[in-house]
């Protein structure tokens, strides 16, 4: 079983046991967290239509956070001696899927 979540303007594919790396969740280390789920693919059905995935949870447990690569950026105007540079490294959670429930199944 499978599932595809959003979570910070992203998708991403899943399975229980696996270890993604999100955009920060604003949560402490070691807490749990539910996503939303978009698609849900077992053995013999998948459940796309928000009709079949009302109820459905996917259980993460954030393991750990760091930061993404160093971006560096530079901006200027001709002519008129304006320039600037700047530079951003992403902040990122790192998730273990614990679970994936579906109402109506064990």
């Amino acid at each position: 079983m499978y599932a595809v979540i959003r979570t910070g303007g992203k998708q991403e594919r899943v399975a229980p046991g696996q270890r993604v790396r999100v955009e920060r969740l604003h949560v402490a280390q070691g807490d749990e967290v539910d996503l939303e789920a978009v698609l849900v693919v077992d053995g013999e059905r998948v459940l796309s239509k928000p009709v079949d995935l009302r109820g459905v949870v996917v259980s993460a447990r954030v393991v750990g956070e760091e930061l993404g690569p160093k971006v560096r950026g530079f901006t200027y105007k001709p002519k008129t001696n304006s320039r600037r540079r700047f530079g951003h490294r992403q902040g990122y959670d790192t998730i273990e899927i614990t679970a994936i429930s579906v109402p109506g199944q064990s």
